[in-house]
């Protein structure tokens, strides 16, 4: 059930993000975003001494959100 549940969240997280920055890529990109951003967001908020995603809450939805916002701005700067 942890599965369906990282995917549903990544999903998510993922199309929230797209809408916030502006870009869209179809549902596996905004899952792969979400689930990234999750990974991206646990790592940021670990160096600011916070803690990263630990389950479905709003907490866990802003971390992972940050790091698929910032996810999705560095493949903006390295993809032309």
């Amino acid at each position: 059930m942890g599965v369906i549940i990282w995917i549903v969240f990544g999903a998510l997280v993922g199309w929230v993000a797209s809408a916030v920055v502006g870009t869209s890529g179809g549902l596996v990109w905004d899952i792969v975003v979400g689930i990234l951003g999750a990974v991206i967001g646990g790592f940021i908020m670990s160096l600011l001494g916070g803690t990263g995603v630990n389950g479905f809450t709003f907490y866990s939805f802003f971390v992972a959100l940050l790091g698929a916002c910032v996810l999705i701005w560095i493949m903006r700067m390295v993809r032309p």
